[in-house]
């Protein structure tokens, strides 16, 4: 009986293998095709580059963040 069940799933796997080996593709793959379409779809627009902006000093920066932070600290205290 084994052996029989052993021939039986030997024939089965043989038979799926000379299935899958047979099997050649139809045609071109769907995968394939949107490439192709999103390629023809991708069209290169130039971006315009931003004006770069003229930043303060870095003396006026530090003084606005340490008059900031000393107001902060002043409303913590509720002075």
């Amino acid at each position: 009986m084994k052996r029989l069940l052993a021939l039986l799933l030997g024939g089965l796997g043989l038979r799926a293998l000379l299935r899958r080996r047979s099997t050649a593709p139809v045609g071109p793959s769907p995968a394939d095709d949107l490439r192709a379409k999103l390629d023809e779809a991708r069209v290169e627009e130039p971006v315009p580059e931003a004006e770069p902006q003229a930043e303060p000093p870095v003396d006026d920066r530090r003084a606005d963040v340490h008059a900031r932070a000393r107001a902060a600290i002043d409303e913590l205290k509720g002075d």
